[in-house]
């Protein structure tokens, strides 16, 4: 049920993204966006570590639960305040003025003359380029869900006891990735280039959990290596999405994106029941970090299978 609720969210942020800003600022506007979880890491591990740690067996329940009763908290009054304060469109918006709107507009409408235009939405499904989005993302959030699920276990690997200790500690890779992300969303809207600033990421995350799986004897050499890998996998998020919307446009974008967005989740699945399960038969996170580190070189070389005059205008 949770993720039949956000499973619209994510797709409908990026194609709302579109309907304010061009592509040529579009990356460093989904990684400010996207930097919500790296923030939510930095925050929400040490929080979370604290509530498990202080309310077990608070009436009757378990630390667990508390923790997902008091964190659903904050995300049900956000959602509801959304409703009335984000505008539907520029045209909507109360708080620009003709001039501004009129601006805004021609940006976007000269930003889509060169999108190969989709007009139904059965359109996405037949696109080879869209199935090539979803093979790439799919390999990218297999490692995002693997740091997002997995990063205290990967912690307490090292010898960390405490659940306020290894949220603390958890919360280190993501300031890594804080920056990371922002910085190659600005260069890859400033160079007007798409592919090398996933690729380099990406490869970057191979490296980290490659490095993880071997340094596992030592915290301080397993931080450094979780943050490389966080600032790999959490920058190819918010740049991937430059590429579908680069090509995607009329009524078949909604569609495309929520294609992509749904086959590259069920890694969500995949992700974590791989890792436990493989945790479980070896007694080791070595060898799913290695699978996590394939599975990232496979995406960056299917990066490299698009087409440079598609993505980079």
């Amino acid at each position: 049920l949770l993720g039949a609720a956000e499973a619209g969210f994510y797709p409908g942020v990026i194609l709302y993204c579109t309907y304010w800003f061009p592509s040529a600022r579009r990356a460093r506007v989904i990684a400010l966006f996207m930097s919500a979880i790296p923030v939510a890491g930095i925050f929400g591990n040490p929080l979370s570590g604290w509530i498990m740690d202080v309310f077990e067996g608070t009436g009757g329940w378990n630390g667990w639960q508390w923790l997902f009763l008091i964190e659903a908290l904050p995300a049900i009054a956000v959602g509801v305040i959304t409703l009335f304060y984000l505008d539907n469109s520029v045209r909507d918006a109360k708080w620009l003025n003709d001039d501004e709107k009129t601006v805004i507009e021609r940006a976007l409408t000269e930003d889509t003359k060169h999108h190969t235009e989709h007009g139904k939405t059965w359109d996405a499904f037949r696109d080879p380029k869209v199935w090539l989005m979803c093979l790439i993302y799919f390999f990218f959030v297999m490692g995002q869900y693997a740091l997002t699920f997995w990063m205290p276990t990967f912690v307490e690997s090292t010898g960390i006891e405490g659940g306020f200790a290894i949220g603390a500690l958890s919360a280190v890779p993501y300031l890594a990735a804080l920056v990371a992300m922002n910085l190659f969303g600005r260069s890859a809207d400033k160079r007007r280039e798409r592919r090398w600033h996933l690729v380099i990421p990406s490869l970057m995350g191979a490296v980290g959990f490659s490095l993880a799986a071997s340094w596992t004897g030592s915290t301080a050499l397993s931080l450094v290596a979780l943050s490389i890998a966080a600032a790999g996998v959490l920058t190819c998020a918010p740049l991937f999405w430059s590429l579908p919307t680069a090509f995607l446009s009329g009524t078949a974008a909604a569609a495309g994106l929520a294609v992509i967005n749904s086959v590259g989740n069920l890694a969500g699945f995949v992700s974590p029941y791989m890792i436990g399960s493989l945790k479980d038969a070896t007694d080791s996170t070595a060898i799913p970090m290695y699978v996590l580190a394939l599975g990232l070189v496979i995406g960056a070389g299917a990066v490299l299978a698009t087409k440079k005059s598609v993505v980079n205008r």
